[in-house]
């Protein structure tokens, strides 16, 4: 027997998780409880795959280092010798 988290009274309780927490509800109470939110809430989606236009009027753009080759360092430190 378990205390009812609604009406506080030692009942035989089910446990519940609501919104990451768990509330112990008697038969009872739970039964109200579900009636009054029946309905209520978010609606799940199902997942729709989306197409995007392919992109025009774009030119491809130019790599400063050619592939293949050690990217340029600009500012580096320089010794005194």
């Amino acid at each position: 027997m378990i205390l009812c988290d609604l009406c506080g009274e030692q009942k035989k309780c089910i446990q519940k998780e609501i919104d990451g927490r768990e509330f112990d509800f008697c038969t009872d109470c739970w039964r109200a409880l579900e009636e009054k939110l029946r309905g209520k809430g978010r609606v799940k989606k199902a997942w729709e795959t989306v197409f995007l236009p392919p992109q025009t009027g774009r030119e491809p753009v130019e790599l400063e280092t050619p592939p293949g080759l050690p990217p340029k360092i600009f500012g580096g430190i320089q010794s005194t010798n």
